[in-house]
């Protein structure tokens, strides 16, 4: 039996955290659907093509993961896209408890939904998108925060062209 799993989230832009999950998932099922997922009621910081697009850079050598936006409820997404498990990374209890909570309405409104939570690796921990659009607007060291085939895009986004970053 093949096994698809979907890897949803808002991903603005993607970071290490984020590239760390994909591969290790990327190992586990035979397909991994990575949906941008667009919340009309939020502006990001890039467009959910994008985001897509950046998640295509810094995951090309899957070949067994697709990059797509979706705009409507996860529970759709879900169902349409043939997949067999949710895929949520987890940097600390918060958001265990956040996600858990999810996990059940997910159960409770269709029981097929099952829902797979990935620790980050400790090094990954700390990273968020919000840290690296913040740390991106001064003009710092995205090195640590995301992978390096992005930064310049990144960069670029915030100031119009690519910066050095390694002035912080």
């Amino acid at each position: 039996m093949r096994m698809t799993a979907l890897f949803p989230g808002s991903f603005d832009p993607v970071t290490l955290g984020h590239t760390d999950i994909i591969d290790r998932a990327a190992a586990l099922f035979d397909r991994l659907v990575v949906a941008v997922m667009v919340n009309n009621s939020k502006r990001g910081a890039f467009t959910a093509d994008e985001r897509v697009r950046l998640i295509e850079k810094c995951v090309g050598k899957h070949k067994n993961v697709e990059e797509r936006s979706y705009d409507g409820l996860l529970i759709d997404l879900f169902k349409t896209s043939g997949c067999s498990v949710i895929v949520r990374g987890l940097r600390n209890c918060a958001e265990f408890e956040f996600e858990t909570q999810y996990a059940h309405a997910f159960k409770k409104t269709d029981a097929r939904m099952e829902t797979l939570f990935m620790p980050s690796a400790p090094e990954r921990a700390f990273i968020s998108s919000g840290m690296a659009k913040e740390v991106a607007a001064f003009g710092g060291d995205l090195h640590l925060l995301l992978p390096d085939v992005i930064i310049n895009e990144v960069n670029e986004k915030f100031f119009g062209r690519a910066v050095d970053g390694n002035n912080s």
